[in-house]
Formats: structure tokens, C-alpha cells, sequence
């Protein structure tokens, strides 16, 4: 790495290009719109699911991507954007019905920002005393069961919208499952069968696709109700969004503000395969890594925006392309500023169908359960061992229960028991055992 705070980019025009190199000036802001394209599907929905205005998150993805860059003095390549982690929390601590606004955005926001700032003295520990402690308090199998509660907690939720459920049509319709369904083919189709870049845009693609349907079978054949873009022809191409002040409450604050457990085990994973993938070791940069995410989290939790962290679609593109450069993602998130300042890009947004959503939420949710198996596999977690099957049964079912305890005055739902759960009878059941009988075993 280079001498100074900030990296000396050197140019580099072909081959692989590392995060202290740059490309030439009309290169780096084609790479950095890629990678905007890249983010852009998941960044937009999550928002979208809460309740959230997809402007201010699209704007405050830009602002998180600029200070994560300042933080870690440039050395670490990664996009932040919108984290689906906070979906479930957010909904139950709200009330709020998926795709529909967020009547009570102010609890959310207070939660949000909570959890950055956990998150943030998270980051400040792990850059005073290391990273391996948290290593040792969330090892996969934990890791891997919170996850898998999250998913778990969404389920009724994604299958609610699935069906265009309201307070007016419980039941929903069949012309809504089917649009929902034709969106989930649609995703897996292009994850399966795109080809090159467009299969790293599954969401994005699938949701177009889905809307497609929609506006055919709806504003053209007469089957649903049609797509209005009254909304669209009225509003300003450029202007601010509308952003939220929060309010701090302590039940909202102890659904979201366990979340940040949920990022600093994400984050550390990112940051290693980037690593990996640059042949450098990145670990000292973890402890500024956390904390930028943190800062970057309650800024944007202070506007009325989501919680942030660092995105595989971006690490995905990376992966594709072999290149690193951190530049790539300043244009990105400048890109991304651009885009959360012009009202009609959100007022479009805002006509995304009920059904569409409840399709991608069903891919999406089903996604983060299914990603706790993946943690698994990848780490060898032993399931033969009563230790690490007790932790995940009894944390998969206070997750999908959504089981509630009240302690002091502050009440848990179902994630916040499942993640503390977790973590607690993993380390009751692995009180006195050696270290070595913890790892995971190689296969055979």
C-alpha cells in the first residue's frame, strides 16, 4: 500500500487492477455505473419493503459509500447499500404492511440509529483489541441460526403481500399470486440462465420482468387493478426527497438495534473474501470498516433512511471484472447521489405493483433463511454435536414463533430472543469445552 492516509492511485490499463490503482478517467466511471446497476435492484426494494422513501436510500447509499471510503483512508474496496437485515425488526417494531408507507418511520429511524451506533463501538473495540473476540462470541453456527430466524420471522409477511392482502381484501387474489409467481420464475430464471453480468441482477431484472407482466395482464387486458402514473408525469426531475426525523423508543430500539450483530458478521465476511480476492490482508482495516458502516448507518437512520452495509452485488461485479480500484466507487456513489435528488425516479419507483413486490419478497426473505445454510456448509458446522443442533432448534423456533420476553421494561420479540438466545445457549452449552473441540472438522 502506499505511503499517507490515502492511497497514491497509480494508472493501470489493463490486467487486474488493485485498490490503490486506477483505470483512465472515462473506464472508472463506466465500472463505477456497473457497479451502481449492480446495487441498485436490492437497494431500492429494501426501502421499498419497509415503508421507506427508495429516494433517501438511494441517496443516502451514495453519502454511506463516500464516508466508508474517508474511514478506511481508501484501502477497502466495497459499496454500501440498503441491509435487508433490518426488514423483519423494522415491520415488527413498526406494524407496518410491506410496500405500503411506514406510518410510524420516526420509532424505525430511532432503532436504525441504534443500531449503527452498537455497531460503531463494535468497530472501535475491534480497532483497539482485534477482531478475533467476535470471531469467538458469533462463530458460524450462530452466526448461521440467527440469519436463518430472520428469514423465518418474514415468511407470513412476504406471503401476505404475495397475495395482495389489505385491510380491505384479507384473502388477496389469485390474479396477485399469480403476478407473485411469475416474478419468483422470473428471478430464478435469470440467477440460473442469464447470461455474464446480467445473472449477477436477479432482483432487478426479475422485478422488471414481473412488472411487465403486470402492466400487461392489468393496464392492457383488463385483469387487476392498472398501473397510475398520474404521480410520474407530475414530479420535478430533480429536487429534494422528503426525509424523517426519528424518535427513541425503547421497544423499537431493542427489535432493530440487535441487527448490528447481523452486519459485523457480514461485514467481516465481505471484507475477508475481498481480501482473498486482492491477495491482501485486510484485517487491519476491519475496526474502521465497522465503524464507517456504523457512522454511515446513523446518518442515514438520521434523514429517514436505511440501515447500511456492504453489498456482495459489488463484490460480485468485482469478482466478474478484476477490478479493485477504490475510485470505482466514489464515482458509484456519486452516481447514486445524482439518483436520490430527482423526485420522478421515485415516484416511477413508487409504482412498482403490490404483487411484484410479494414475489421479490418471497425470493429475497427466502434468500436470507437459505443463506444461513450456506454459512454452514462453507464453515463445517458439526451437527452431530448436540451443542450446535440444540443452538440452531431452539433459535430457528423462537425466531418463526416470534417469541416475546420482556425484561425490565424492554420487550424482545422473536429476532431480538433468537439472536440473544443464540449466542447465550451456544456459550452455556460450550461452557468448559476445549477450543480445538469447537472448530469445524475438515470433510472427508
Amino acid at each position: 500500500m502506499a505511503e499517507g492516509y490515502l492511497p497514491k492511485w497509480t494508472l493501470k490499463t489493463e490486467g487486474v487492477v488493485m485498490p490503490d490503482e486506477r483505470l483512465p478517467m472515462g473506464q472508472t466511471i463506466v465500472v463505477g455505473l456497473q457497479h451502481v446497476v449492480a446495487m441498485f435492484g436490492a437497494t431500492v426494494l429494501a426501502p421499498i419493503l419497509m415503508g421507506f422513501d427508495p429516494n433517501v436510500s438511494i441517496l443516502f447509499s451514495g453519502i454511506a459509500t463516500l464516508l466508508f471510503f474517508l474511514v478506511v483512508g481508501g484501502r477497502v474496496p466495497s459499496y454500501l447499500g440498503s441491509s435487508f437485515a433490518f426488514i423483519g425488526p423494522v415491520l415488527v417494531a413498526t406494524g407496518a404492511t410491506v410496500g405500503s408507507p411506514n406510518p410510524n418511520i420516526g420509532l424505525a429511524l430511532g432503532g436504525i440509529i441504534a443500531a449503527g451506533a452498537l455497531y460503531f463501538l463494535i468497530g472501535l473495540v475491534v480497532q483497539m483489541a482485534g477482531h478475533r473476540w467476535v470471531e469467538r462470541l458469533m462463530p458460524p453456527v450462530v452466526t448461521g441460526a440467527i440469519v436463518a430466524a430472520i428469514g423465518l420471522v418474514l415468511a407470513p409477511i412476504a406471503i401476505s403481500s404475495a397475495s395482495g392482502a389489505s385491510p380491505d381484501n384479507q384473502a388477496g387474489s389469485d390474479f396477485a399470486r399469480w403476478i407473485s409467481l411469475a416474478t419468483v420464475v422470473a428471478v430464478g430464471l435469470v440467477a440460473v440462465y442469464a447470461p455474464g453480468m446480467w445473472r449477477r441482477l436477479p432482483v432487478l431484472i426479475g422485478g422488471a420482468v414481473g412488472y411487465l407482466a403486470y402492466y400487461v395482464c392489468a393496464n392492457i387486458l383488463g385483469l387487476g387493478q392498472p398501473i397510475d402514473y398520474a404521480k410520474v408525469s407530475q414530479a420535478a426531475w430533480f429536487g429534494m426527497p422528503q426525509f424523517h426525523s426519528p424518535v427513541f423508543d425503547m421497544r423499537a430500539i431493542s427489535l432493530i438495534a440487535p441487527v448490528a450483530l447481523i452486519l459485523v458478521a457480514e461485514n467481516l465476511g465481505h471484507i475477508k473474501a475481498i481480501g482473498a480476492m486482492t491477495g491482501r490482508n485486510l484485517d487491519p482495516y476491519l475496526g474502521r470498516a465497522f465503524m464507517g458502516d456504523g457512522l454511515a448507518t446513523m446518518l442515514s437512520g438520521a434523514a429517514g433512511g436505511t440501515g447500511m452495509t456492504t453489498y456482495a452485488e459489488n463484490m460480485g461485479v468485482m469478482s466478474v471484472t478484476r477490478i479493485y480500484s477504490t475510485l470505482i466507487f466514489v464515482v458509484a456513489a456519486v452516481i447514486a447521489l445524482v439518483l436520490g435528488l430527482s423526485p420522478k425516479f421515485g415516484a416511477f419507483i413508487g409504482t412498482i405493483p403490490g404483487p411484484v413486490l410479494g414475489g421479490l419478497s418471497i425470493v429475497v426473505f427466502g434468500l436470507i433463511a437459505a443463506t444461513a445454510g450456506r454459512i454452514w456448509v462453507e464453515n463445517r458446522v458439526d451437527f452431530s454435536n448436540p451443542r450446535n443442533l440444540i443452538t440452531v432448534a431452539v433459535a430457528l423456533i423462537l425466531g418463526a414463533g416470534n417469541f416475546k420476553l420482556t425484561l425490565g421494561g424492554f420487550t424482545l420479540d422473536g429476532i431480538g430472543t433468537a439472536t440473544f438466545g443464540a449466542i447465550i445457549l451456544y456459550h452455556i452449552l460450550h461452557a468448559g469445552q476445549p477450543a480445538a473441540a469447537e472448530q469445524p472438522q475438515p470433510a472427508e
